[in-house]
């Protein structure tokens, strides 16, 4: 081989490796961002909300950000917010929960119920409006655990049951907030208000926040947490590993019961009353939240951080859009392209993480 023909020869290995390492160094900047997006879900809407709420800022001006503005759509989110935290333990653990929304309505009226017509003291029943969502989740995982029955079928009948037994049990019937405000005013403790300068938080954002954060120490730092996303990851390899997946499903369950109830007394202060017909789109507004908020519908992979983000979004959105005076149904179109975003996202995330 000529000289010439050398050279031409270490020209192209040079070229080839250039192309290569071009390509390896493009690879490895698009896999940084989907590992760091694995290891942050909550990165995405965060990001989302921060750009909402300044793009409304700069569309509607000074009134969308002022402090009465951004404490209105906490507000507007708390009851959301914590039905979504419900709905986030169950997805985490690979399944869903429909029943959460009737949970809740049928725990509120159970607390009204034997406040008025059976003259229980108001701790007592609301004690009681708590026992009774417990015993819904705790029937919920019982099903799924135990029975080994998909959780979608389990909670779209258990769904249909509580929802029933709801409105037969109030007979349709509301106890008004004249009623509660003269004799229990305990039950609306959560709509009660507090100002800071001009911004007006309600106890229910108080409640949200600090169920929030403690459901997220308890994900991240503690035994059971780690087992409900081990579950949800791969209920065969926690099985091998020393996890009793039964008795963890049901106390996920039993435990989302448990919030939804203490939603159910956070949405007698939110609308001042006891109504059978409250908060019939919980099941689906907290969805939108978990997925939004950038949870794994196929479970394992999430951060309940991020439900609260996601919650916080569509709150922006309906609040935003309202000030600038579109039609309402501008809300759900984009509120419904966020939602396919955000689950192509994580389909994104999941296969680079594989």
């Amino acid at each position: 081989m000529s000289g010439a023909q050398e050279f031409e020869k270490v020209l192209d290995q040079s070229d080839t490796s250039v192309a290569s390492f071009d390509h390896h160094s493009e690879r490895t900047w698009i896999q940084s961002a989907q590992h760091y997006l694995h290891g942050n879900p909550a990165a995405v809407p965060l990001i989302v909300l921060i750009l909402s709420i300044a793009g409304f800022g700069l569309i509607v001006g000074d009134k969308f950000f002022s402090a009465f503005s951004l404490t209105l759509i906490l507000q507007q989110v708390a009851i959301v917010g914590i039905v979504g935290a419900a709905q986030t333990l169950v997805i985490l653990t690979a399944g869903i929960d429909l029943s959460v929304g009737a949970i809740m309505v049928l725990s509120s009226v159970v607390m009204g119920k034997f406040v008025f017509h059976y003259g229980v003291p108001v701790p007592l029943a609301i004690l009681c409006g708590l026992a009774v969502g417990t015993l819904c989740g705790f029937i919920n995982g019982f099903l799924v655990a135990r029975i080994k029955l998909p959780p979608f079928i389990v909670t779209l009948g258990t769904w249909q049951i509580f929802l029933a037994a709801n409105f037969l049990y109030s007979a349709n019937e509301t106890v008004r907030a004249q009623d509660i405000e003269a004799t229990a005013p305990l039950l609306q403790f959560f709509g009660s208000n507090f100002r800071i300068g001009t911004a007006v938080f309600t106890f229910g954002v108080i409640a949200m926040v600090l169920l929030v954060a403690l459901l997220w120490y308890v994900l991240n730092h503690t035994a059971w947490g780690r087992h409900v996303y081990a579950i949800g990851d791969d209920p065969d390899a926690a099985e091998l590993s020393g996890v009793r997946t039964e008795r963890m499903l049901i106390s996920v369950y039993t435990l989302s019961g448990l919030i939804c109830a203490l939603a159910g007394w956070a949405l007698i202060g939110r609308i001042g009353s006891v109504s059978p017909t409250a908060g019939q789109f919980a099941n689906i507004e907290s969805i939108t939240a978990v997925v939004i908020g950038g949870i794994s519908l196929f479970g394992g992979r999430g951060s309940i951080m991020g439900m609260m983000f996601g919650a916080l979004i569509v709150g922006v959105f309906s609040l935003g859009l309202r000030l600038v005076g579109t039609d309402p149904q501008w809300t759900y179109l984009l509120i419904g392209v966020l939602i396919i975003a955000a689950v192509a996202i994580d389909q994104w995330i999941r296969k680079v993480s594989k």
